[in-house]
């Protein structure tokens, strides 16, 4: 009776001294911040999400202001700090530029990955960056501006463009629906000089589509090498929401973004 009670006793300990081992290893595992672009909202990321999420991940999808780099990139960071345990933080497009400043002063951000996006260095813009290599074809396809009550503009896409721009390796009823709740810009934010470059210190990680018209993927490339990015997958044939059209391939390369 003694030795059965001594069992049970230690089966009630090492009970109570796995579990939290095994707690401290799910919290170790980064939580996931998906960072939408201009002309998207963070349902863009729906199929990434779902596929980091049945592999175990904590995932949020940020909403970007899109108002201002600095600004937008406050959001960010205050969403950042509310995360107990590792971050790797994801940005498309405009939100590769908030990421770059966001994860500044951030000790939890484990690394970086770059889903189409812009990855500037110090002083640079969004603006000169897309037009800094051929391939770009996104001020014709713009709508004409909105002009906003405290001055500056908005920019949308034209919804009859938005499938060919933006999104054209995505069937067409869904990027008729996706032009429809496009979310708009402001031309401040485009032509914000950035700070300094959180690359510069995190790893980091890229992946683009071989056609996208929004930003070159030449342009891309030079940022992925200057950044000296541990690895880059190019999508073959892939629109600028590569992360739409793409899902499996960017949802790969987050988690390699988490576990290296």
């Amino acid at each position: 009776m003694k030795a059965l009670k001594h069992a049970a006793l230690a089966l009630a300990v090492t009970g109570t001294l796995a579990a939290p081992a095994f707690a401290a290893g799910k919290e170790a595992r980064p939580t996931v911040i998906l960072v939408h672009g201009a002309f998207a909202d963070a349902t863009s990321w729906n199929g990434v999400a779902a596929k980091l999420r049945a592999d175990g991940y904590t995932v949020i999808g940020a909403a970007n202001p899109l108002r201002s780099v600095k600004g937008d990139a406050d959001t960010v960071a205050t969403l950042v700090k509310s995360v107990k345990g590792p971050v790797v933080l994801v940005g498309h497009s405009y939100g590769g530029a908030v990421i770059t400043t966001a994860a500044n002063d951030q000790p939890n951000v484990k690394s970086l990955v770059y889903v189409a996006a812009f990855a500037p260095d110090q002083g640079e813009t969004a603006l000169e960056l897309s037009g800094r290599y051929p391939g770009g074809t996104l001020g014709s396809a713009l709508a004409e501006p909105v002009a906003l009550p405290g001055g500056g503009k908005d920019f949308y896409i034209q919804q009859a463009k938005f499938h060919q721009q933006f999104a054209a390796d995505v069937p067409k009823a869904q990027a008729e629906l996706m032009a429809v709740a496009q979310r708009p810009i402001a031309e401040a934010a485009l032509t914000e000089a950035a700070g300094t470059p959180a690359w510069r210190h995190l790893p980091s990680y890229f992946i683009y589509g071989s056609a996208d018209k929004n930003i070159p993927a030449a342009a891309l490339g030079f940022m992925a090498e200057r950044a000296k990015s541990r690895k880059t997958v190019v999508v073959s044939g892939a629109s600028h929401v590569v992360m739409t059209s793409h899902p499996a391939e960017v949802a790969q390369l987050i988690e390699t973004a988490a576990t290296q």
